[in-house]
Formats: structure tokens, C-alpha cells, sequence
């Protein structure tokens, strides 16, 4: 698709999110400063550019990126969360926990996906918060379940047994 139109923000962007789950994080760096190139304001370009970073265990470049991308989002709540990761990895549990009790509260007001919060309890070490949001996220059919297999922010918790089960149920291949 990228061949039939070189200039899609989407389709260059996305490319470097296929290259970050195939955990080809130099390449999907690579890609997402090619997009921010071709539009500095596309949010996306820099929302995958931070999750690329933190994977790499570059926090502070990680956290960067994710507050440009919630400013040029107009403060996306997806995004907002993957900060509120980010921060719990780099040690800054108070941020972390601030941003998940605002989409806690946010969610009274509009959806929050469980998945999100989630992944916020991944990256603070608590697991079994993080089973019981991602149980939340079953119970909704998030289609965020989908990534089960390839999210590289779930590897803490794939030895888990919980983990291979909601694969099972969600109806992943094994």
C-alpha cells in the first residue's frame, strides 16, 4: 500500500508500528522520523516513536514523545495512558498513578479502555491489577485484546498463567 502512496501520513506511520510489534525498534524509529519529517503535527508518528523509545528503555526521550503526541492529539486519553506507562518504567510512580486516577475518572464521563489501564498496571509492577483490567477488557471485548501475542509492553506478563489462559479465551492462536 506505502508504494501506491509514498505521502500517507497513516500508511508511513503505521509501517514503523508494524516494525515496533515485530520489535524492529531501530527501523521503526527510522520510520516514524521519516513521518515526522514529511508532517512534524502528525500525532501518531509521534505516539509510536515513544512507544519505540521505551522499548528501548529510553524514558525521559520516550516521555517527550508522548507529550508532544497528547498536545498534538488534542489530549488523547489512549496516549495519556501510554505516558502514564512510560512514566511507571522510568520510575515516576506518582506521575503514573496521577494519570491513571484522571482516566479513572475521565471513564465516568466517556469510554476508557481497560486495556489502558491495564498497561499502566504493567508497567508498575502490579500484575494483578493489570490481570484484573485486562479481564475488564475481556469482559468488553476490547479489540485491543487482539495484540495480545505481539504487545511488547505485556512481556512481564507472559509467564504468568493467567497470561497463555486469556490468550485461550480471547481465541488467539496458540
Amino acid at each position: 500500500m506505502l508504494g501506491l502512496d509514498p505521502l500517507s501520513l497513516p500508511l508511513n506511520a503505521h509501517l514503523a508500528w508494524h516494525y515496533l510489534y515485530a520489535r524492529q525498534y531501530d527501523q521503526a524509529i527510522g520510520q516514524c522520523r521519516r513521518t515526522i519529517e514529511m508532517d512534524p503535527n502528525y500525532p501518531q508518528a509521534h505516539d509510536f516513536l515513544g512507544e519505540t523509545y521505551e522499548q528501548k528503555g529510553s524514558y525521559e526521550e520516550a516521555i517527550a514523545e508522548f507529550q508532544k503526541a497528547i498536545n498534538l492529539s488534542g489530549d488523547s486519553s489512549h496516549i495519556r495512558a501510554e505516558l502514564g506507562h512510560a512514566y511507571a518504567l522510568a520510575g515516576k510512580k506518582e506521575e503514573a498513578l496521577k494519570i491513571m486516577d484522571e482516566l479513572k475518572g475521565l471513564s465516568k464521563e466517556t469510554y476508557i479502555s481497560p486495556y489502558d489501564v491495564a498497561m499502566i498496571y504493567v508497567g508498575l509492577d502490579q500484575n494483578d491489577q493489570a490481570f484484573d483490567w485486562l479481564e475488564k477488557a475481556y469482559q468488553e471485548r476490547s479489540d485491543w485484546l487482539r495484540y495480545l501475542k505481539v504487545d511488547p509492553r505485556l512481556d512481564p506478563l507472559r509467564s504468568d498463567l493467567r497470561f497463555p489462559d486469556l490468550v485461550r479465551r480471547v481465541g488467539l492462536p496458540q
